[in-house]
C-alpha cells in the first residue's frame, strides 16, 4: 500500500469517527458538561474521540508510545476546542438561524478536522 492511500485510509477513518463521535454519541449530559470543568461531559466527549482515533496510530505503524502521545493530545486539543467553544457561546448568545452560529459551528469543526491533518502529518513523519 503506498503511502498516500494509506493516509487517505486514515483520514477517511477519523472523518467517520468525528461523525460518530460528535454526532451520534453525544447526549444531553454529554453536550451540558462541555462548558464546565467540573463536569464529566467534555472529558467523555474528547475521551472518545481520542480512543476513536488509535486504530489510526497503529494502522499507521506507530508503536505504543508514540500512539499514547498522540492519544493525549488529541484528547486535550478537543477538550480545548470545544470547551473555547461553549464558553464563547455563553457569552456570544446566537440563534441557530443566525450566520454567526454556523460561523462559529464552522470554525470548530474546521479546527477538528485541522487536528486531524496534523496528527497525520505525525504519523508520516513519526513513520521515519
Amino acid at each position: 500500500m503506498t503511502t498516500a492511500s494509506l493516509v487517505i485510509g486514515m483520514l477517511v477513518w477519523l472523518q467517520v469517527k468525528h461523525f460518530v463521535a460528535d454526532y451520534l454519541l453525544q447526549s444531553g449530559w454529554i453536550l451540558r458538561g462541555k462548558g464546565d470543568i467540573r463536569m464529566p461531559g467534555g472529558y467523555v466527549h474528547a475521551g472518545l474521540h481520542a480512543i476513536g482515533s488509535v486504530p489510526v496510530y497503529f494502522v499507521g505503524g506507530l508503536g505504543g508510545l508514540a500512539a499514547a502521545g498522540l492519544t493525549v493530545s488529541e484528547f486535550i486539543i478537543h477538550y480545548v476546542i470545544d470547551y473555547g467553544k461553549v464558553v464563547y457561546s455563553q457569552t456570544h448568545q446566537n440563534s441557530t438561524n443566525s450566520r454567526a452560529f454556523w460561523a462559529l459551528h464552522g470554525a470548530d469543526q474546521l479546527l477538528h478536522h485541522l487536528t486531524y491533518s496534523g496528527l497525520l502529518f505525525a504519523i508520516v513523519l513519526l513513520r521515519g
